[in-house]
């Protein structure tokens, strides 16, 4: 055998065993840490959802909800405690994202979200809106969000939408302000002192 033949044999070498048994090992490990953080998440959400039980049931969209004055089709972002954009609220689905149809009448906002729990924000519960560009955890571009104040079960939410068309969120900040400053009967304070 020729030198540069010696050489060439001894430089190749078998590639080096893979130890599977310590491999299989980690990625069980892996997955096993991975599902505990997830069901420590989930443990967090179902606390968070039982400390807010107080928070009554949704109302629900009257049999005459009105002409509509807006709609828009989005996203649903979900609710907080007004003004403080990271507390929010997951009672009676309220933290679930999903799609959204919103339509405004003169008796109030309609959502209608499917896969999750729609809702109807009475025109007397309205207190405001404004374009903002974050909630719940949930951040974007400058004045992309319509968040709508309102208030349930003596408590003020801010709810964060999103349209298909961001265009559109000026004109819905311009009718729901309009709408929660214009006077209602009492008919809706009655209702909710009832229960």
């Amino acid at each position: 055998m020729t030198p540069s033949l010696f050489h060439l044999a001894a430089a190749q070498h078998s590639a080096p065993v893979t130890d599977w048994a310590a491999r299989i090992g980690w990625v069980v490990g892996l997955l096993v840490f991975v599902a505990f953080v997830y069901w420590l998440m989930r443990q967090g959400w179902k606390w968070r959802g039982t400390l807010q039980g107080d928070l009554p049931e949704l109302p629900a969209t009257p049999d005459d909800p009105g002409a509509p004055r807006l709609t828009l089709s989005g996203r649903y972002h979900g609710s907080t405690t007004a003004g403080q954009w990271l507390d929010r609220i997951v009672a009676h689905g309220l933290g679930t994202r999903s799609r959204v149809e919103l339509t405004l009448t003169d008796q109030g906002l309609e959502v209608v979200r499917p896969g999750a729990a729609s809702f109807f924000v009475p025109a007397a519960a309205l207190r405001g809106a404004r374009l903002d560009k974050g909630i719940a955890g949930k951040v974007l571009t400058e004045g992309g969000l319509l968040v709508v104040t309102w208030e349930h079960g003596g408590r003020q939410l801010d709810s964060g939408f999103r349209s298909d068309r961001a265009g559109e969120h000026a004109a819905w900040v311009e009718a729901l302000t309009a709408l929660s400053t214009t006077p209602h009967t009492t008919e809706h304070t009655e209702t909710e002192g009832a229960r």
